[in-house]
């Protein structure tokens, strides 16, 4: 029967979250109720939510907010794993970052959950084919956010960069899932060379504020990356490495560093 029949918020834990803790934070703070309103509750889907927001941060007088909402609307009706990366990764925000207490917090305040968010529009763009736009999409993340992510990129799901400040990942990187980094990271080439040049993230990996990983290297699945270490060479899986330029200084410390976040490691091998 129709009065049966389920509301996407309610199949959407996520979303039916983030409303609850939406409601809450108007009654905590009445002031920001026409912000929360208008990013949240006037939605019926974090899918129609986050294209709001996006194209409420990403426009400009050359680009109207319509128009970027349009461009997002389309892309989510086409391509559902967009969105389903986005709740991935307000979740390992969650889980990752202790700074963040509620899901709300990324949607409406975290740049770099809302950069990502940006890029993985930019991409869509990217892989129909709409060049132009897509680099638009580029422009306007890195002068908004100081987080400078070429569409051709590829990024997998559950990303936390915490903070998002002066982060780079070139046109032929390529990220995996449940990955963590913090500012300043840059995932960038080492020459003019025109091929793939940039680097292989694997599934899992930790990578400290300050480093720079350069070149076509792969740094293995659940490895670490020390603060500030420059990277010119493959690092093998669950490995920890450190310094400039980096070099083994030890075990991964854990199975999953992403998630535990532990950037500390207790000597040299």
């Amino acid at each position: 029967m129709a009065h049966l029949k389920p509301s996407l918020r309610e199949l959407d834990p996520v979303w039916q979250r983030i409303c609850s803790e939406a409601e809450e934070a108007i009654k905590a703070e009445p002031l920001i109720g026409g912000m929360i309103h208008a990013c949240i509750l006037h939605h019926n889907s974090f899918d129609d939510a986050l294209a709001y927001r996006l194209s409420m941060k990403l426009a400009s007088p050359e680009m109207s907010e319509q128009i970027i909402r349009e461009i997002a609307d389309a892309a989510y009706d086409d391509d559902a794993s967009l969105t389903a990366a986005a709740r991935a990764d307000i979740v390992a925000i969650f889980d990752r970052d202790p700074a963040c207490h509620r899901f709300l917090q990324p949607l409406m305040f975290f740049k770099g959950f809302q950069a990502v968010q940006a890029y993985r529009l930019g991409h869509w763009l990217w892989l129909q084919g709409r060049r132009d736009l897509a680099y638009f999409v580029q422009m306007r993340v890195s002068e908004l956010f100081g987080v400078d992510i070429h569409p051709a990129a590829k990024i997998g799901q559950g990303i936390m960069i915490d903070h998002a400040h002066s982060i780079v990942v070139g046109e032929t990187a390529v990220v995996g899932d449940n990955v963590s980094m913090l500012h300043s990271v840059t995932l960038g080439g080492t020459g003019k060379e025109d091929d793939d040049r940039h680097p292989k993230i694997g599934n899992g990996v930790l990578i400290g504020a300050g480093a720079k990983v350069l070149g076509n290297i792969t740094v293995g699945h659940c490895s670490r990356v020390a603060a500030g270490s420059v990277v010119l060479e493959d690092v093998p899986p669950m490995k920890t490495v450190a310094g400039v330029p980096a070099r083994i200084v030890g075990e991964a410390g854990c199975s999953q560093p992403s998630m535990s976040m532990d950037q500390r490691f207790d000597g040299v091998n």
